[in-house]
């Protein structure tokens, strides 16, 4: 059996060429379909994979499903927190639907986007649950490398880092800076596979980051990539518990620091 040269998820790629299928007419179409007026999304805007903001703030009646979104697979939600609107799409979960969601938002008048996504602790930090900056994610998924060509990371700007330094040193839950995995298989997480990622200095392991970045590397859009450490990878009784209300109570306070700290620092709203 004949084996080709490289992969076919690294192969002819031609990362420098436009795509024919674009975001903006994607939605011209789904508009058109629903009937819908062309409406901006708030500036800045959050994925939230595990839906855990989505569902409390509704709840709770803090959340307004905004029937302008014509995206085919979410619903987003504007929320006005401590002064801050958002948009929050839940539940877009693994690196392919959190860039095909990204690429809309940002087709759609984001001008800064933020992913919450929870993750299963690598390096021993301290126990669950806490959250992590992520300023690199190994590339052990797919999608990223249709973006970018082969590397072992993809990396969060450093300037759009730098917006945030000192952001959330007041908050009650801390947040560590570091490097994740990104993988497409949570349930392929081996011995062997924890332990190497482990030896690279990796702090957690999510489904989102890499690709993300990878997106926003190349199409020169402020991403910021957050998770949430709320697990042990179900290695011990009484894992997963994230906080108050799921986790949404720290989860929005570091959105919301974050997102403060990105209007006070960049001129006008304009990306760094």
């Amino acid at each position: 059996m004949h084996l080709p040269e490289s992969p076919p998820i690294l192969a002819e790629k031609a990362h420098s060429t436009p795509s024919a299928f674009t975001p903006e007419n994607l939605l011209r179409e789904a508009r058109r379909q629903k009937g819908l007026e062309q409406s901006p999304v708030p500036q800045i805007c959050v994925l939230d994979p595990d839906g855990d903001m989505v569902r409390q703030l509704r709840s709770v009646g803090g959340a307004q499903r905004d029937p302008a979104w014509p995206c085919y697979h979410t619903d987003l939600y504007r929320v006005t927190e401590a002064g801050v609107e958002l948009g929050i799409v839940g539940c877009a979960v693994g690196a392919p639907f959190a860039v095909l969601v990204a690429e809309q938002l940002f087709a759609s008048g984001c001008r800064l986007l933020m992913s919450m996504t929870s993750a299963g602790r690598l390096v021993e930090l301290r126990d669950p649950p806490y959250f992590v900056l992520i300023e690199k994610a190994l590339r052990d998924e797919g999608a990223s490398y249709h973006y970018l060509p082969p590397s072992e990371f993809g990396h969060a700007d450093p300037a759009l880092l730098a917006t945030v330094t000192g952001a959330f040193d007041g908050l009650r839950v801390p947040v560590e800076r570091g490097a994740t995995w990104t993988t497409d298989a949570p349930f392929r997480e081996t011995a062997q596979a924890i332990a190497d990622n482990k030896a690279k200095g990796l702090l957690a392991v999510e489904m989102e980051a890499a690709a993300l970045y990878a997106f926003a590397t190349a199409r020169h859009k402020p991403v910021l990539c957050f998770a949430h450490v709320t697990n042990q990878m179900a290695l011990v009784e009484g894992d997963f518990e994230k906080g108050e209300a799921d986790g949404t109570v720290d989860a929005l306070a570091v959105v919301v620091a974050a997102a403060r700290a990105w209007i006070a620092r960049v001129p006008e709203g304009k990306e760094p």
